[in-house]
């Protein structure tokens, strides 16, 4: 009850300020759009500080925006095209130029593009075919975001900071292979099973 307060009290107070404020998850998702070359940017001239905390403000983004949108009711088809497109942008985008850096190792940097290479071509062929795909995060796909967000932020950190490795740098970058190609083969599983029917 208590959680859509601000979003009626903007109905009720201006129309015009309601329609900006339900826009508001949408406009979060462009900026880290915006911010991923920013990123990209700062990693390409080891100016890690930097990169550290543009990602970790994009990073937050997608945080924000998806919270507003479950609290507030904004939820909208765009919306999830947005923020599925803004996510991917901003993980490959980083993942590659970690990965050019010697940041990350270069078999997951291709492991994770790869994965979201198949799940675009995916959803391209069935919208090719007319039989297009809702844009439905699911759990494992969410987890695999997440994992892949911290193990980024976690490079620039080392980088940024010097933070000392408690773990082998192989294991955090195991665990996100893992859920990778796990959420690519539920990804793949559900759209063969819905090209099928």
């Amino acid at each position: 009850m208590t959680r859509h307060w601000l979003g009626r009290w903007m109905l009720h107070i201006d129309p015009m300020a309601f329609a900006w404020f339900a826009s508001l998850p949408n406009f979060i998702t462009i900026g880290r759009l915006l911010l991923t070359p920013v990123a990209v940017d700062m990693i390409l001239r080891q100016n890690w500080r930097a990169a550290f905390w543009v990602f970790v403000a994009a990073a937050v983004s997608d945080a924000l925006d998806g919270w507003l949108a479950r609290s507030f009711n904004l939820r909208s088809e765009l919306g999830a095209l947005l923020d599925a497109l803004a996510d991917k942008a901003l993980i490959v985008s980083v993942y590659v130029s970690l990965a050019a850096m010697g940041a990350l190792s270069s078999s997951l940097a291709i492991l994770v593009v790869s994965r979201d290479v198949m799940i675009v071509g995916a959803v391209s062929i069935a919208w090719q075919m007319g039989r297009a795909m809702r844009v439905r995060p699911i759990l494992v796909s969410k987890a695999t975001t997440l994992a892949q967000l911290l193990l980024a932020a976690f490079a620039l950190g080392v980088r940024a900071f010097g933070l000392s490795l408690v773990l082998p740098a192989t294991a955090p970058e195991a665990a996100v292979a893992a859920l990778t190609v796990a959420s690519a083969s539920v990804y793949l599983w559900r759209w063969i099973r819905h090209m099928g029917t």
